[in-house]
């Protein structure tokens, strides 16, 4: 999409062809960045089945690893799941949560709050000191299950395209010219690369008309409920559908 609105014709089967003729592949996952710790709260999950339909209804966040010339780099960010927006991101050479907390802290001050924050259950989101700043401002902590990396798909999303477009094509070899590249980056990730499922908007642009947006995290394992009724009343399923008696019974 961005190539087409830059004068490019090609198509998706065109970029794929042409990363085949230059050997362009996905790269291999790396450390991890989602270590619990055993005596820090866990919160519940709280987004399953919630229609999110405004902006800073919901934020989450989420670390992933940068590998540079010598060992990696970790990048926190903050998104707003209405807009898919970038609120704001820290580098940090170690995986404290001192860089998560400020993270937080430059969002807020930045934006406001959210109604409800959204964290894996990594001990640097589980710590006193990043859960502290947001029950400080009556902000409803959810956490993902654990295993369940589509509770925060937004921010893994929000992952591949940052490795995907800019960090395994430029390479980065030093802190510095991370950091550097990352904020022409996520310039370009909020004011100009557009979205498909934001219509082919932009974030920054979603997010300050609070209109074509939205999130929602189905939930595929509600138990499922029946009620059976005496006579031709319709039993009523999660699912939505509705089936007569004499049809189960037949």
């Amino acid at each position: 999409m961005h190539l087409g609105k830059a004068g490019h014709q090609v198509n998706r089967k065109r970029v794929q062809r042409l990363m085949g003729f230059l050997g362009l592949a996905g790269m291999a996952p790396g450390p991890n960045t989602s270590r619990p710790h055993p005596q820090h709260k866990i919160y519940p999950y709280l987004l399953r089945g919630v229609n999110v339909v405004r902006p800073n209804q919901v934020w989450s966040t989420d670390i992933t690893y940068i590998r540079l010339a010598r060992g990696f780099a970790y990048l926190a960010a903050v998104i707003d799941w209405y807009s898919r927006k970038v609120l704001a991101w820290r580098l940090s050479n170690t995986l404290d949560s001192d860089f998560c907390v400020d993270c937080l802290e430059q969002s807020l001050r930045a934006f406001g709050t959210p109604d409800i924050f959204n964290t894996d259950q990594g001990c640097q989101f589980t710590s006193d000191a990043f859960t502290g700043v947001l029950n400080s401002h009556d902000i409803a902590i959810s956490m993902d299950g654990r295993g369940r990396a589509s509770d925060n798909i937004f921010v893994e999303r929000l992952w591949r395209s940052v490795k995907h477009e800019d960090v395994y094509l430029k390479g980065y070899v030093d802190m510095l010219g991370l950091r550097l590249g990352l904020t022409e980056y996520f310039e370009f990730y909020n004011t100009e690369r557009p979205h498909q499922s934001l219509g082919n908007r932009t974030p920054v642009e979603v997010y300050h008309t609070a209109s074509g947006g939205g999130a929602r995290i189905v939930d595929k394992f509600v138990e499922r409920k029946t009620t059976l009724k005496i006579g031709a009343a319709p039993v009523s399923c999660a699912t939505g559908h509705h089936l007569k008696l004499d049809a189960l019974l037949s």
